[in-house]
Formats: C-alpha cells, sequence, structure tokens
C-alpha cells in the first residue's frame, strides 16, 4: 500500500505538463491536510516534477532524464534569475535547447534565434516580437519592461517574456552555473543509475521453508535473497550462511536476518558501496519509502560502477577535479606529488581552505595505494597534527610513507613540503574496497 505522501506524488506525476497546483487544490482532491500537501510538493520540486515561481504559482514541469546536455524548463529560469513573468505564463513549463545574447544587429541576432531559444536581451521591442515569432522565449535584462501587444503574443504563442533586473553577463553567468551544477550532479552515479528491478531480483517471502531457498539457490547460484511479505515489503535477508546445518521443513523467518541493511534511490553508488564494505555485505536490497522492494544491488555492480566512473570524461568540475588537476606525481617508485595551490582552493585569508588541504591528502594516498597494486580505498579518517597557513600560488610537494597495511585497512603518514619548510603533518587510514 502507498502512504499519503507516495499518492500525491504519483497524483503529481500524472498531472499534464503546464497545468498549475496549489496546496489548497491538492488537500481538496486528495482529501489531505494542507500540511501533507506542502510536504509533497516540496518533494515534487525537489523530483523536479514541478517548480514554483513567485506571483506566478506551481507549475508542473517536463521530468528530464540524464542525458548528454543538461536542460532547463523556462519556470527554472525564471527563478535562477529572480525574474519577473511579463507574458506567456502558458509556455513556463516548455525546455529551452540554448540561450542567446542579443548584443549585435537585429538581423544577425535573428540568424542564432530558433525555435525552442532563449533570447537574452536588453530594451530592444522590436528584438523581442522578432524573437516570438520565432518560436523563442525572452528575458528581457535590466529591469526594462516591453510593449504590451508583445505580451498578447507571448500569451498567444505560450512563451515566456521574462524579465529580469541583473545585466546581461550576471544574468548568462548565473544560467550556466546553473547548467554547470546540473552537470556535476549528474555525473554523480546514484543507485537508480546502476540496479537490478525487482522483476529481475530472485526473492522469497517470510512464508517459505529453508527447502525453497535451496530451489531458489540451485536454480540462480545466487547466495543471498531478500524476504518479502505478500505485499512485496522487505522484512529480512537470507544467504547461505544462515542455513548452514538447518532443516529443510524450517521457516525461513526462522534464520533470516530480520530489519536488514537497506538503501534508496538515491543513495549514491559510493556512499552504498562504503556501506557494505564495512558492513560485509554482499547484496543491498532498495527499498522506497514505505519499505516496498525495489530491487537490489551487488558489490560487483558497485565496484564495476565505480571503476566505469573513474574513466569518464567529467563535465562539471567539482573541488577534487581541481585538486586532481592540480597535482603531479613526481616519484617512480615512492609516490612524491608537487601541488600548485590556486586561488579557488583558499579561504578567506588567502591560505589554502581545510576543505582543499584534506581532498590533497586523500587524493595522495588513494594514488599511492594504487600504484603499490592495492586498488581502490576509502578514507576512514584524517588527523591533522601540525599545519602551518599555506599562501596562494604556494608549490607544495606532498609525501606519503605508508606506516602499517593489513588485508583491509592501511595506515599512512604525510608530510607537506612548501620548498624546503615543513608546512603540514597527517595521519590517514583508508580502508581497502575488495573485489
Amino acid at each position: 500500500m502507498s502512504t499519503k505522501h507516495e499518492k500525491i506524488l504519483q497524483y503529481i506525476e500524472s498531472l499534464p505538463v503546464g497545468d498549475k497546483i496549489s496546496v489548497r487544490q491538492i488537500a481538496k482532491e486528495m482529501q489531505v491536510s494542507e500540511g501533507t500537501a506542502y510536504r509533497a510538493i516540496k518533494e515534487a520540486e525537489n523530483r523536479r516534477l514541478v517548480s514554483s515561481i513567485e506571483r506566478v504559482g506551481t507549475i508542473r514541469i517536463e521530468k528530464k532524464k540524464k542525458e548528454n546536455i543538461e536542460r532547463l524548463t523556462f519556470a527554472e529560469i525564471v527563478n535562477i534569475v529572480d525574474g519577473q513573468v511579463l507574458g506567456g505564463k502558458a509556455g513556463l513549463h516548455k525546455t529551452l535547447t540554448k540561450f542567446v545574447i542579443g548584443a549585435m544587429q537585429l538581423d544577425d541576432m535573428m540568424r542564432y534565434t530558433d525555435a525552442g531559444s532563449l533570447l537574452i536581451v536588453g530594451n530592444r521591442i522590436q528584438a523581442h516580437q522578432n524573437a516570438l515569432k520565432a518560436g523563442a522565449a525572452v528575458l528581457i535584462t535590466g529591469g526594462f519592461d516591453t510593449t504590451e501587444e508583445n505580451k498578447r503574443l507571448a500569451d498567444e504563442l505560450e512563451l515566456p517574456i521574462i524579465s529580469s533586473s541583473y545585466d546581461t553577463f550576471t544574468v548568462a553567468t548565473m544560467i550556466n552555473r546553473a547548467i554547470y551544477d546540473q552537470l556535476i550532479k549528474k555525473d554523480i552515479l546514484l543507485i537508480e543509475d546502476i540496479y537490478i528491478p525487482m522483476e529481475e531480483t530472485a526473492t522469497l517471502r517470510n512464508t517459505d521453508s529453508i527447502a525453497d531457498f535451496q530451489n531458489l539457490n540451485m536454480k540462480t547460484s545466487h547466495g543471498a535473497f531478500p524476504v518479502l511479505t505478500h505485499t512485496n515489503k522487505l522484512v529480512g535477508m537470507v544467504t547461505v550462511k544462515d542455513v548452514i546445518g538447518k532443516e529443510d521443513h524450517e521457516p525461513i523467518d526462522k534464520v533470516m536476518t530480520k530489519n536488514p541493511i537497506s538503501g534508496s534511490m538515491k543513495t549514491s553508488v559510493a556512499s552504498a558501496g562504503h556501506r557494505m564494505i564495512w558492513e560485509g555485505i554482499d547484496l543491498l536490497p532498495i527499498v522506497n519509502d514505505d519499505g516496498i522492494l525495489q530491487g537490489v544491488i551487488s558489490r560487483q555492480d558497485v565496484l564495476k560502477a565505480l571503476q566505469h566512473a573513474q574513466r569518464q570524461p567529467q563535465h562539471g568540475e567539482t573541488i577534487d577535479d581541481l585538486v586532481k588537476s592540480e597535482m603531479k606525481v613526481m616519484g617512480e617508485e615512492d609516490v612524491v606529488v608537487e601541488f600548485t595551490v590556486t586561488p579557488q582552493m583558499t579561504n578567506h585569508y588567502g591560505a589554502i581552505s581545510y576543505g582543499a588541504f584534506t581532498t590533497l591528502l586523500a587524493e595522495v594516498g588513494a594514488f599511492a595505494l594504487k600504484r603499490r597494486k592495492r586498488g581502490d580505498a576509502v578514507a576512514e579518517n584524517m588527523t591533522i597534527y601540525f599545519i602551518k597557513p599555506i599562501q596562494m600560488e604556494s608549490v607544495l610537494t606532498v609525501v606519503p610513507h605508508i606506516l602499517d597495511m593489513s588485508r583491509k585497512f592501511v595506515k599512512m603518514d604525510f608530510d607537506i613540503f612548501n620548498g624546503n619548510t615543513l608546512v603540514g603533518k597527517a595521519m590517514m587510514m583508508f580502508q581497502l574496497l575488495e573485489r
């Protein structure tokens, strides 16, 4: 059974793109309190099913799948640039394919402006009209207005005219930043990208016996299965170890692990992999908010996905990418890394930020372990027990020393030099990801 929250989300998803919704309307339609309706609308916004705009309302927008280029809806543009909608509200749910900056003669501007574009331009009334007629929406910068005739045309063609008080350069930068942030989000692998769906997952019921486990084990050669109720709610996990020495007639629910560890679709693959290794489990069940099984992921799926992700070209740069790009490996056998502190990595005092510093150590340590053929590793803890302020554009030398190594853990010490001066010392513990 779905909860009220899930039912409201399903209802919102079933609405036609472009429909307006409100807390009051959802509460009345679904016979729930306004508080419940408000929480569901906020969740729908997080899932990018709707977009709320000041002075316009909440609009059902197209849910965008992961693709090579991130698209934004005009509704999202309004929020990014703190805009005001002058006309064409009915088209806010549409997505734009590109944006054009109108800093040229009118005829030249129209050569670049086609259907689905967004023309970013100042108070050039004729350009507004020509863009609408070409099937493009208009974003007027500098807080300027347009004619009533253009507003009527925008309503008729369902193409938004948006006014923002920011200048053209700022608006273009803000839109670029939003696309960039979405590319970074898109690059992060989530469980929903790699999980094996419920239909392809071998499961047992809590009313089954150990004989049913043995049959399923022979048929699939899997060593672990989720245990479900008749409504597909996850109640346990059962593995080969659990049934050793047990009689065939014994019920599954007597030997299974109750309340097993599970993940959700929005958990990152890296986080799920770390948890699986830490807890020593090979199969992680994936459930929704009501505990209903959606599918599973295996440890092999996680490791394969993480290795594949490391080989992909990155689109949006994170701090980790910036740090990696400044690292130069000097040593052949023993790893020594040279690193330049760029302005983006500094705090407001102009010294390297703690975030960039710890990222640097984690990256150098992981690289040193790879060089020792120990595969991938996750940082478990870090102690920085000596650090001096390190100014921007300093060139650092990082020297890692492996102090102790077991099958699962590595203890590493770091010396950080600026020229011949020792500027930092730290110790880290890494957990090795088993294959």
